[in-house]
């Protein structure tokens, strides 16, 4: 969003709430403008601005960035299984994956392959006789909680905090991989 783009969208904030920006300095407004600016950088000005409008809706007072960015990733975020629903997929493929793991593998969400590891797993869950699949459910839906979790707040960071993440992980594999 450009610094203009965010003068539109404060205007539309000052708007609905004239009480909350009555005793706004000029000095404060372009303080105000700068920050929206930077931390909406990315972000498409429509889908803000729809944003807004339909926290407008619904709040008493002004939404914070916080509130604005939540809303945004709520509407961009496509609809993520539930631990129920991804641990089902995994059910499905444990149960024919003693010669298809595989197969059933390659046809799970990326989300739930990177919590499973490999085929390999699949198959040694489907070929242990004495397997408790509670407790394999338990330690999946855990995982699965965290993972959706933590990529929610991923997808909340700006996009120069998620660059320098993973710059900062690079540099990280790039030591792990000259003392291995």
């Amino acid at each position: 969003m450009t610094k203009d783009e965010t003068i539109t969208i404060l205007k539309i904030l000052k708007i609905s709430y004239p009480l909350f920006y009555k005793d706004l300095t000029k000095k404060t407004a372009d303080e105000m403008i700068d920050l929206w600016a930077v931390m909406f950088v990315d972000d498409n000005p429509l889908i803000v601005t729809e944003t807004i409008k339909s926290l407008i809706c619904v709040c008493k007072y002004p939404p914070t960035i916080a509130d604005i960015k939540n809303k945004i990733n709520f509407i961009m975020q496509p609809e993520q299984p539930t631990e129920h629903e991804a641990w089902n997929s995994v059910r499905k493929a444990i149960s024919d994956s003693i010669y298809n793991a595989e197969k059933h593998f390659d046809n799970l969400s990326e989300d739930v392959k990177k919590i499973i590891g490999s085929p390999n797993q699949l198959r040694e869950w489907a070929l242990t006789e004495d397997l408790n699949l509670e407790v394999v459910q338990s330690n999946f839906m855990r995982s699965y909680k965290a993972k959706m979790q933590y990529k929610q707040q991923i997808q909340a960071l700006p996009e120069s905090t998620k660059q320098l993440i993973e710059g900062l992980a690079e540099k990280l594999k790039m030591i792990g991989d000259d003392n291995g």
